[in-house]
């Protein structure tokens, strides 16, 4: 039998509601909050549990609070997921035709590519070769500033990738969509787009994860098929 959803565990649920996506230490201070205030008991490494509870009573509205990790830092992130619509279609609510429809490009070329970034010159160069509308290259980049802020893509240095949130979202879609080069972690194995690989098996590694497995070796071998790993170590050259 699920726990008994209380206060706190419903004001925890309101605040991530507004965020849509939350960084791990706002979300345990979140939690201590939380309970502090509903007087509820609280143990600082529960947090897991907590959101349990909460995913056990969001289970019959096909909802679900879901932690991934951003690639950049590999710091955990809380995400609050829609699991009755493909996110595609949900973000159409938001989002008009042609506008999806720059974002699925945007995503192929992020996807496909070696790094699991897009320059934005190439994503702006899609603009014009809209199937829906054409759009001008301004209308383009007001988009994506768009896609930035509600935390569907993620921007550094006229790079794009896609945001945290979008990749704990978007993960099932992502693979069935793109089975031939969509690969998971051979470490935490959850998706990875921004990856190393091995160039003898093929296994992929998020960057942290990376950084966190070959800490202790001197030389890297491939936990896979313990070929010499041959990219640099992402941290080591600090």
């Amino acid at each position: 039998m699920a726990a008994q959803m209380t206060d706190a565990h419903r004001r925890f649920l309101q605040v991530l509601m507004s965020h849509g996506i939350m960084e791990g230490s706002e979300a345990r201070k979140l939690h201590r909050r939380c309970c502090e205030i509903h007087k509820v008991y609280y143990a600082h490494d529960k947090l897991d549990d907590f959101i349990s509870t909460i995913n056990s009573h969001l289970q019959p509205l096909f909802m679900q609070i879901r932690k991934g990790m951003s690639e950049g830092d590999g710091r955990a992130h809380y995400a609050l997921v829609n699991l009755a619509e493909t996110e595609i279609t949900k973000m159409a609510s938001d989002y008009t035709e042609n506008e999806l429809e720059l974002f699925r490009k945007t995503m192929d070329l992020i996807i496909l590519s070696e790094n699991g970034f897009a320059s934005s010159t190439d994503i702006l160069n899609l603009a014009d070769q809209l199937k829906t509308k054409k759009m001008k290259k301004k209308e383009a980049e007001q988009v994506l500033k768009v896609f930035v802020e509600d935390k569907w893509l993620s921007e550094r240095n006229g790079e794009y990738t896609l945001h945290t949130r979008c990749i704990i979202e978007m993960e099932q879609y992502i693979l069935s969509n793109y089975q031939d080069v969509a690969r998971k972690c051979n470490i935490c194995h959850s998706l990875a787009i921004q990856s190393q690989v091995c160039e003898s098996c093929g296994i992929g590694m998020h960057l942290p994860c990376v950084r966190k497995y070959f800490r202790a070796q001197t030389e890297p071998r491939c936990p896979q098929c313990n070929d010499f790993w041959s990219c640099d170590i992402p941290g080591t050259e600090q």
